[in-house]
């Protein structure tokens, strides 16, 4: 494994992910929405940038792409279906295209449900999603453009990768997200101890993402759904917890 993926704490709950491949030193951060921690970031980790990545339109993950840009001069990549509401992208991409970074090469993944052109990508090579706002830990994102139907879907599509994948999700909502889980799955004892790490982990200072996807899978409501129905009745009780 050659893929690395750290945690960029920005804005109020927001990350960015600072991805670097230790075999040719290729960085790329992911979600750039707030410049100057980003670009300290990157300073910190030797001063390469060699891609922007970018999974949905909204400004919380998008805003200072600009700026990035400019400081490092590299191209931006994003989905094709949002072309018109992303910043510019040098590079517009749409499931199952790769994107290479160094020797580690990643693929797009169409999850639509939290906006019409949300993506995420995969990497084999260090087991890493970014799930922007599909996939969270303990939770996913609202249904803003999408239907509970595409998002189910889009969540099956991740719940089929490797068990040992990690999750680097767009949001430290982890402890808000247990509260409800706790309230719809009281009885699932992984699910207890799994709070009880990420309590511990918060309570040190420390990010509770990534989470490992065989993880998930046992805790997460949302992927405990069996059918799009069950899903969007969860999601309902989401919304209004």
């Amino acid at each position: 494994m050659t893929l690395s993926a750290t945690p960029v704490p920005i804005l109020t709950d927001n990350y960015a992910w600072l991805l670097r491949d230790s075999n040719t030193g290729a960085t790329a951060i992911v979600d750039p929405a707030d410049a100057a921690p980003v670009i300290e970031a990157i300073e910190k980790a030797g001063g390469r940038l060699d891609a922007i990545l970018l999974t949905h339109h909204h400004a919380d993950h998008t805003a200072g792409t600009d700026e990035v840009r400019s400081r490092f001069n590299c191209p931006v990549i994003g989905a094709a279906a949002d072309r018109h509401r992303l910043p510019k992208l040098d590079d517009a991409v749409k499931d199952g295209d790769e994107v290479r970074l160094g020797d580690a090469v990643g693929r797009v993944i169409e999850t639509p449900g939290h906006t019409r052109g949300q993506i995420n990508f995969f990497f084999p090579d260090g087991d890493i999603l970014l799930s922007g706002d599909t996939l969270f830990s303990l939770g996913c994102g609202r249904l803003l453009e999408g239907t509970a139907e595409e998002m189910f879907d889009s969540l099956r599509k991740l719940a089929a990768l490797p068990g040992d994948t990690q999750v680097c999700c767009g949001h430290e909502y982890t402890e808000s997200n247990a509260r409800f889980a706790l309230s719809v799955d009281p009885d699932n004892k992984a699910l207890h101890a799994f709070v009880a790490k990420v309590e511990q982990l918060r309570a040190a200072g420390q990010p509770s993402v990534p989470s490992v996807l065989a993880e998930e899978l046992q805790v997460n409501p949302f992927l405990r759904a069996p059918d799009a129905a069950s899903f969007a009745a969860v999601r309902a009780k989401k919304d209004k917890f």
